[in-house]
């Protein structure tokens, strides 16, 4: 019992560093990032600019899912996840000391892609491995309950970034902010980060991998078999993931930064609403990995991506109303029905292959679907709402549960079962 304890601990800590990590850029980005290394007049183009480098990072996960997924598949899960850790940390407290535009011209957005690019990285590998460090150690029965601790790490992580951003607001005036403060959350991760290194070094290899070890059931070239042998369940499992990322970074990234920029929202007032709202996204993802485990988690995600489809044709008016209650309540709603798509993902996904090849294949499935629904989502959503409004960007969200239904539509019966 006490080894469980350990390992949901570990799956929790790591990612939920990897998020706070990951957020505190999304929110930078919302709502500092555009004037301090992107120059011009134009606030669109910053903010646009601003999302594009945002986007690097999911291009760069399926490289990290590959690179890290391979010695996940070939070495084992603990030594890969503590490398996944150290190169996302490391990124995130470089970007902490990078200087501005002003101060060093282009150098200062060409150096922040490629750290960027190596939070991406990190995240590419860290997220499938935590997944399968808690299913691979979970009790029959118990696989989406003990899968929920790689997603809890994202409401939890998501308050932390946010928590701090808040704080900084409030004991800060905006130069202050725009001058230094910003910096801070991500020179704090260095401390995150060593947490989560003395939580993972204790633990030990999965079951499930040293059974497939002992088996010589271990493929030489895991991304090689896995697109030869995998591609169906593959596709299936990256149309799933995408609703939700676009609902997520559009329901928290983009809406930071239209709601503070554009409707002229007070900052603090918005980050309180957001982490409040967050709070059903972590009561979404324990109540459907608990239902899923008790009826089947391929009617608890259908039921997900339904709730995406129905938060995208209310978006304009309740991510666009004027009362703050208002936009809370749909951003509750939004984050809510987010739960359901994300929360069993943990448990969902190793599922669908076999533990010689599962760390590489749930590492891309969940990077590919990042890079359709939340790579291009915000930046999508920042050009359409300039000339069709909110309504336009709600349709990204039909079209993202669309997508996902149609994955779900692709997994055999006997893979989505449970």
């Amino acid at each position: 019992m006490i080894r469980h304890r350990r390992v949901l601990l570990a799956s929790l800590t790591g990612t939920t560093v990897e998020f706070y990590d990951f957020y505190i850029y999304a929110t930078a980005a919302s709502l500092v990032f555009g004037p301090l290394f992107f120059p011009g007049e134009d606030k669109w183009v910053q903010m646009l600019s601003s999302y594009a480098v945002f986007a690097v990072a999911f291009v760069a996960r399926p490289v990290g899912a590959a690179l890290f997924g391979h010695f996940g598949d070939r070495i084992g899960r603990k030594s890969t996840l503590v490398a996944s850790l150290m190169l996302m940390g490391g990124s995130t407290v470089a970007i902490g000391c990078l200087p501005t535009y002003e101060q060093i011209g282009w150098w200062a957005p060409a150096i922040l892609c490629v750290l960027r690019f190596g939070q991406g990285l990190g995240l590419g590998g860290e997220w499938g491995g935590a997944s399968l460090l808690a299913v691979e150690n979970a009790p029959k029965g118990w696989e989406m309950r003990y899968g929920m601790f790689p997603p809890l790490g994202a409401p939890v992580g998501f308050i932390a970034a946010n928590g701090f951003f808040l704080v900084l607001g409030a004991v800060l005036d905006d130069r202050q902010f725009a001058d230094w403060g910003w910096r801070l959350p991500f020179l704090t991760s260095a401390v995150l980060v060593l947490i989560g290194l003395w939580v993972r070094l204790k633990l030990t290899e999965t079951p499930a991998f040293l059974e497939a070890e002992a088996q010589h059931a271990i493929p030489k070239v895991p991304i090689g078999e896995l697109l030869r042998d995998h591609l169906r369940p593959v596709l299936a499992g990256t149309f799933c993931v995408v609703s939700t990322f676009a609902i997520f970074y559009l329901a928290t990234a983009f809406a930071i930064g239209y709601g503070t920029g554009v409707q002229g929202h007070p900052k603090q007032i918005y980050l309180s609403v957001e982490m409040a709202a967050i709070l059903f996204l972590a009561l979404g993802v324990v109540v459907a990995t608990t239902l899923s485990d008790w009826y089947g988690v391929r009617r608890v995600m259908t039921l997900g991506f339904a709730g995406c489809a129905i938060a995208g044709l209310t978006m304009a008016p309740g991510l666009g109303a004027s009362s703050m209650v208002t936009v809370w309540l749909w951003l509750s709603f939004a984050l809510f029905g987010m739960g359901f798509t994300y929360g069993p993902l943990g448990g969902f996904l190793p599922e669908l292959f076999p533990a010689g090849v599962r760390y590489t294949a749930v590492s891309l499935v969940f990077s590919l679907g990042g890079i359709i629904g939340g790579g291009l989502a915000p930046m999508g959503a920042a050009a359409l709402v300039k000339t069709g409004g909110l309504a336009s960007v709600g349709l990204l969200l039909v079209v993202a549960a669309t997508l996902s239904l149609i994955g779900m539509a692709l997994i055999r019966p006997r893979a989505a079962a449970r």
